[in-house]
């Protein structure tokens, strides 16, 4: 085991989006490449924002993506008094200073805008910053309010290595004396998180690239505590369609985690489509691939593969079928198709059961059948809700199923002569004393000879009647799948209610 430690610490102030699911993994992984370990933090500071049913949906979001902390949930709000210490700490050991302002100026628009302008000039020093420490300290003791601020040096530079950008530097002219602590003793996150990271033995800090100018305030921090730094690796940003930044409260649930897992994918899918954005083996052994397991990612993954570039997570508002990245629903299909029928089944099991759909006999006496029914949908299944919207001919004895107009009207209703051929073949059907594929076939093909019409007209509309599609399976596979007695009753049905 390495003395490795990464965190993963999202604001509960909404549900896990895509950008945090990502950070979470390259964390995930980097520390069960390493054999390090991966620590969940809580950073539910922002009292009015937070809530519990924000936390619960990043934990249930994390439970479906399969990434498992070995410490934690801590939440930030737990540790304030530490984080105030640490405050008065760098004030005891001239780090910080108090700063006075009186709050009505410190908010007034008109002040923050001139001091932005003066400070676009150059750096402009607080009032209060060289205040003696003896007029400092009787002042607050008379109970005057004040912030406690970093006393940012006048001469210098901060630099850090950061693994995927290089080496960082800024001037001290360009930090602002940056707020620690709130008049009302409220910690702000810049001290916060340096703390928790301390506290927690935090190695490697693998974050977002908005947070690189947090990070020269946060080195600063580190040595005014006379902490060594963490290694920080700062990940690309995701972007929009319209390449602006991916957001949860622009792009609403279309970048929610719960979705996909709502919305049919298997798990490994997802994780897979989230390791390529902004990231790829660093090897370049790799390089023609985009399925990886969740085994080899953790045995590929380093944060020299991290990218530089921006990814772009492509998606159309409103359009149904494009509705997501058309990567992460090719790479869902192919999970879908692939992976064994013991991993497969279980997912299709839990979605025909929130469907009604599920029968314990699937698991017992039918068992065999229900995984051919499995093995005809999941070659077109596209997500896991295709086995109960596609799928739903196969799971019911009755014909509460949708029909799709355009296939009616082209394979039902295009030929007058089927409301009487297709009672006569379910006759056919219902005439065979064995039900296989090649009975199938040789009764339909034999009708069809006889009465002197297109195999091909009764075999799609044998397909719409039976399943309400045009397309799909092989039909005579589908006809067996269906059973004799629903084929027979369906084609009387078409004929009947559809013809």
């Amino acid at each position: 085991m390495s003395d490795i430690r990464v965190r993963f610490a999202p604001s509960p102030t909404g549900y896990l989006h895509v950008g945090g699911a990502r950070t979470a993994l390259f964390n995930w992984l980097f520390a069960r490449h390493t054999g390090g370990k991966f620590i969940l933090r809580i950073e539910d500071t922002d009292i009015q924002r937070s809530s519990e049913e924000m936390v619960r949906g990043i934990l249930d979001g994390m439970e479906w993506l399969g990434l498992d902390y070995d410490e934690g949930p801590f939440f930030q709000s737990d540790y304030a008094e530490k984080h105030r210490a640490a405050a008065y700490e760098l004030l005891e050991k001239g780090w910080a200073y108090r700063d006075f302002t009186p709050k009505e100026e410190r908010d007034d628009a008109t002040v923050k805008q001139q001091a932005a302008e003066a400070a676009r000039q150059g750096k402009v020093m607080n009032p209060f910053r060289n205040l003696s420490r003896e007029e400092s300290d009787a002042r607050s003791k008379s109970g005057e309010p004040f912030v406690i601020r970093f006393k940012v040096p006048e001469e210098g530079k901060t630099s850090f290595d950061d693994a995927v950008y290089g080496l960082q530097e800024r001037d001290y002219k360009d930090i602002e004396d940056l707020v620690l602590l709130r008049s009302d003793g409220h910690p702000l996150y810049n001290l916060s998180v340096v703390v928790d990271d301390i506290l927690m033995g935090i190695t490697h800090i693998i974050r977002g690239q908005d947070h690189l100018s947090n990070t020269h305030k946060q080195v600063l921090i580190y040595q005014a505590l006379g902490k060594p730094s963490p290694r920080f690796a700062h990940l690309p940003l995701i972007l929009a369609p319209n390449k602006g930044k991916l957001s949860k409260r622009k792009h609403g649930e279309i970048v929610s985690v719960t979705t996909y897992r709502d919305s049919g994918f298997i798990p490994d899918a997802f994780v897979n489509f989230l390791a390529l954005l902004g990231w790829s083996p660093a090897s370049g052994e790799h390089a023609d691939r985009e399925i990886f397991s969740r085994e080899e990612l953790i045995n590929l993954f380093s944060l020299e593969g991290i990218h530089k570039a921006n990814a772009v997570f492509n998606f159309t508002e409103g359009d149904a079928r494009n509705w997501t990245d058309q990567k992460a629903l090719w790479m869902n299909w192919e999970y879908i198709k692939t992976i064994p029928m013991e991993k497969l089944a279980p997912f299709v099991k839990a979605d025909l059961q929130r469907s009604g759909l599920w029968r314990d006999e699937y698991d017992g006496g039918r068992r065999a059948w229900f995984e051919q029914v499995v093995t005809l949908i999941r070659e077109r299944a596209r997500t896991l809700t295709d086995f109960t919207n596609h799928g739903r001919p196969y799971f019911v004895d009755d014909f509460s199923f949708e029909f799709d107009e355009a296939a009616v009207k082209k394979n039902l209703q295009k030929d007058p002569a089927l409301k009487e051929l297709l009672p006569q073949l379910a006759d056919a059907f219902a005439a065979l004393d064995e039900f296989t594929h090649e009975t199938i076939e040789a009764a339909l093909r034999k009708f069809a000879e006889e009465k002197g019409v297109k195999a091909g007209l009764l075999i799609n509309a044998t397909r719409t009647a039976l399943t309400g599609q045009a397309v799909g399976p092989g039909l005579f596979d589908v006809v067996s799948a269906v059973g004799k007695d629903r084929a027979v009753a369906r084609l009387k049905h078409a004929a009947h209610s559809v013809c």
